[in-house]
């Protein structure tokens, strides 16, 4: 229902064939947003540091494909979007990677490969493991978590960083992205990312929140 709706309130599309919708996590709350895509008839990408959540959503079927290559995943992305091929595809590997890619993407062709964008990496406790930091790899970033916490915040801090910078340059040319309630948007305005509404007050965010924007 968030997909659809997102669809239907950003895109002004009732059929999503043909769209993109990029996003993180294959936990257990945000495990279910491979199944949304397919069901909403979209392409879905997302983003999963931790293999072991990726091959149980591919094993339960919630999952249609998994790659750690984003050659391949830009490659499938773009023959799903053409063809308008309903696609659950799990990245294996940091989303900030991901939305970076897409950037490079539409800085060298100019195409914007994404309509629809959000997170769902536990963000309401990002520095004990919910969030993983671009610059290291998930085996790295673990025993960084337990031997020197507040190198692994700092890093958290600077992925959170560029995790915002590219969403939002994909967001000026068209993509709509939203707050899945998981503290996203508070923990990259603590990092000191660019998530201010213009013109707002401090506590009004330049993306809205499914609650009330799309649900509501």
């Amino acid at each position: 229902l968030t997909v659809l709706n997102a669809g239907r309130r950003y895109l002004k599309a009732e059929d999503l064939s043909g769209k993109v919708f990029v996003t993180s996590g294959l936990g257990g709350m945000s495990g279910a947003q491979a199944k949304a895509a397919v069901i909403a008839g979209c392409v879905g990408i997302i983003a999963e540091v931790d293999e072991a959540a990726l091959l149980k959503r591919h094993k339960q079927g919630w999952l249609m494909e998994i790659s750690n290559n984003l050659d391949h995943c830009i490659a499938r992305l773009r023959d799903a979007r053409k063809n308008k091929i309903a696609l659950s595809l799990g990245y294996h590997g940091n989303v900030v990677d991901l939305w970076e890619r897409l950037v490079y993407e539409l800085d060298t062709t100019g195409e914007l490969l994404v309509d629809l964008g959000s997170d769902q990496t536990s963000c309401h406790n990002p520095f004990s493991g919910g969030y993983y930091p671009v610059q290291l790899g998930f085996e790295e970033a673990k025993q960084l978590l337990s031997t020197n916490p507040g190198k692994f915040r700092t890093l958290v801090q600077e992925s959170l960083k560029r995790h915002v910078a590219a969403i939002n340059r994909l967001a000026d040319k068209g993509m709509f992205f939203w707050d899945y309630g998981n503290a996203f948007l508070l923990e990259a305005q603590r990092a000191g990312a660019d998530v201010e509404k213009r013109g707002a007050n401090k506590t009004e965010f330049r993306y809205p929140s499914y609650v009330q924007h799309i649900m509501g």
